[in-house]
């Protein structure tokens, strides 16, 4: 077990190993969630939000447009292929 000592200021140090374990760099921002006794910490993700406007443009469809029932059976299809 790793142990983390409480600053008079409130603060915890992370050790080392565990910061390098999982990426935590200075600066990392963490939500807190109480579970009964304890406390949980998880990083928040850093990526900003995307919009539908950033994805314009991604996939390129040569030809006329697809019907509903013609992109869900392409759909179908391609998920047939990964298995």
């Amino acid at each position: 077990m790793d142990i983390a000592k409480l600053s008079t200021k409130g603060q915890l140090v992370i050790p080392r190993k565990l910061r390098e374990r999982h990426g935590w760099t200075t600066g990392t921002e963490f939500g807190l969630e109480e579970q009964g006794d304890a406390l949980v910490l998880r990083p928040l993700v850093a990526f900003r939000t995307t919009t539908v406007q950033d994805l314009l443009g991604c996939l390129r469809h040569e030809g006329p447009a697809l019907t509903l029932d013609e992109m869900d059976e392409a759909i179908a299809a391609g998920a047939l292929e990964s298995r």
